[in-house]
């Protein structure tokens, strides 16, 4: 099994943990966002800022925003979303999106095509009211229905 650098990680948590400059994002954005290093399957962040792009998908307050990180490498469509971004392919990972201080956004990079983002929208609504069970729960794997 590969080693993360947690270690590395945790000194760079340190730093971004003490960062006081107020960000003010916005839905749709796109951001290098320090995503850090994650534990199993969960998204981490690249190269020794731990850092990769993610989709301000809610924004809560000044302090807190859900966040959708991004990947270049096409991935299974069930849990992604594919959008272009200054003519380049890349995926929405939806199932990963998550709770972060906007102390983690470091620059805007750009806006998710508006089409791209009610997909977005859509597909996490769907994954949220979902009743099935989990195929390690007996159930049955998710597919989308035609």
């Amino acid at each position: 099994m590969e080693q993360k650098p947690f270690d590395n990680w945790n000194e760079s948590k340190k730093r971004t943990h003490s960062r006081s400059e107020i960000i003010e994002a916005h839905q749709r954005e796109i951001w290098w966002t320090v995503f850090g290093v994650n534990v199993g399957i969960e998204i981490d962040g690249k190269h020794e800022t731990f850092e990769r792009p993610g989709i301000v998908f809610r924004r809560f307050n000044v302090d807190m925003a859900w966040i959708i990180p991004v990947t270049s490498q096409r991935k299974d469509m069930r849990f992604h979303v594919p959008f272009t971004f200054e003519e380049k392919g890349y995926w929405a990972a939806i199932t990963q999106i998550r709770t972060i201080s906007t102390k983690r956004l470091l620059r805007k990079i750009g806006m998710v095509p508006l089409p791209a983002f009610h997909e977005m929208q859509q597909r996490i609504a769907e994954l949220a009211r979902t009743d099935e069970r989990s195929p390690a729960q007996g159930g049955t794997s998710r597919r989308p229905k035609p």
